[in-house]
């Protein structure tokens, strides 16, 4: 099991007040500091996966629960609708997110904000979040939207414009409890429905109409 290492500011100081706790005599106190620590590590695990199927599927860019799949049109993404999934994780989820389709980064875009629930449906709008948008092999825009939340105190992005990337490679991480947008053209086919489970890097969430997909085998 692999950590992203934003997660060790958060651990260490645990780790220090458990050696202080036992080098004083209180070992029921420093068990406790280093449980404490344990937990929060988990928020930053960053489980290895792998997807063998359909080279044009685009995948889960988040762990967490579907709260909402609609369409719009989105400015910032490119001209066009697009199809927006939104998951929800919560302090139980996995917080890294992964690249969901190859291609090239063509915009990578931070805006402050609030950091209201992420449950609430204009968190979207008022809380800090970054943009990512991928240009697929055939021209397609995928977007991923990472929003903070309550509990989460900064969204993190490892992209930048001009990056090639390829799938399920690390995009980024929330921490503690967030929301993730993901976003494909109007013409793709989600493959999900409100109230799934997605796992980052593995679970397929959409395939391109079938123009697309020919243009993605002959590209």
């Amino acid at each position: 099991m692999k950590f992203a290492k934003e997660g060790w500011v958060f651990v260490l100081p645990f780790v220090f007040l458990a050696g202080l706790l036992f080098f004083f005599g209180w070992p029921g106190w420093g068990v406790a500091a280093l449980v404490a620590g344990l937990l929060i590590l988990l928020f930053f695990r960053d489980p290895k996966r792998s997807y063998e199927g359909e080279a044009g599927s685009v995948l889960a860019a988040a762990d967490g629960l579907i709260t909402r799949i609609d369409t719009l049109e989105d400015p910032e993404i490119g001209p066009g609708r697009y199809q927006r999934i939104v998951t929800f994780l919560s302090v139980f989820d996995v917080h890294v997110q992964k690249v969901p389709a190859a291609g090239e980064v063509i915009a990578s875009r931070y805006t402050v904000g609030r950091k209201v629930a992420a449950f609430r449906e204009d968190a979207g709008d008022v809380n800090e979040k970054h943009l990512t948008v991928i240009r697929r092999s055939n021209g397609d825009l995928v977007g991923v939207r990472q929003i903070a939340g309550l509990l989460a105190r900064r969204v993190v992005c490892y992209l930048k414009e001009g990056d090639r990337v390829h799938r399920g490679q690390a995009l980024g991480l929330i921490k503690f409890s967030s929301r993730v947008d993901l976003l494909v053209p109007e013409g793709y086919q989600v493959l999900v429905k409100k109230g799934d489970r997605l796992k980052n890097g593995a679970t397929p969430v959409a395939v391109p109409g079938q123009a697309g997909k020919a243009a993605e085998e002959h590209s």
